[in-house]
C-alpha cells in the first residue's frame, strides 16, 4: 500500500515538494506513482541552476513499463541533483521519499507551496483514480 507522508505536498501530476529548514524544496515522486511505473531503469534529471516553472517538464523518469515526465512543483532554481539516481534509479522504487529524491531548488515564490494537494487530498486523488 502506497505511502503518504502529512509532512509533504503532493502536485496532481504525482510530484512530492518538501519545504526544508534552509528555504529550498526537495522534488520527487510519489510513492504512489513509482509503484504506477513499475521498475525504474533511467531518471534524467534538470541541470543545476535551470530556471523551472511551476507545471513545466523538469525530467524524465523512465521504468520498464513507460517512459513519464517530472514536472516542478514550484517554480524556481535547481541547487541540487540526486546523482545516485544516474547510477541506481532503483532508489526511486527502494526510498521515493528518502534517497529517492530528484532535485532541490530555490523557491521563486514559496507560496506556491500552499497551491499543491495535501497528503490526504493527494491519497483521496489516487484513491478516486484506481476505482
Amino acid at each position: 500500500m502506497a505511502e503518504f507522508p502529512e509532512n509533504l505536498r503532493f502536485a496532481k501530476s504525482h510530484e512530492w515538494a518538501q519545504l526544508e529548514d534552509d528555504g529550498s524544496v526537495t522534488v520527487g515522486i510519489s510513492d504512489h506513482a513509482q509503484e504506477a511505473l513499475g521498475d525504474v531503469v533511467f531518471v534524467e534529471l534538470p541541470d543545476i541552476e535551470a530556471s523551472l516553472e511551476a507545471g513545466v517538464e523538469a525530467g524524465v523518469v523512465e521504468s520498464v513499463k513507460a517512459a513519464s515526465d517530472i514536472y516542478s512543483p514550484v517554480s524556481g532554481t535547481v541547487i541540487e541533483i540526486n546523482a545516485e539516481l544516474e547510477d541506481r534509479p532503483e532508489i526511486v522504487n527502494e526510498s521515493p521519499y528518502d534517497q529517492g529524491w530528484f532535485f532541490r531548488l530555490t523557491p521563486g515564490n514559496v507560496d506556491e507551496l500552499d497551491s499543491l494537494l495535501t497528503s490526504g487530498d493527494y491519497q483521496q486523488m489516487c484513491e478516486d483514480e484506481s476505482h
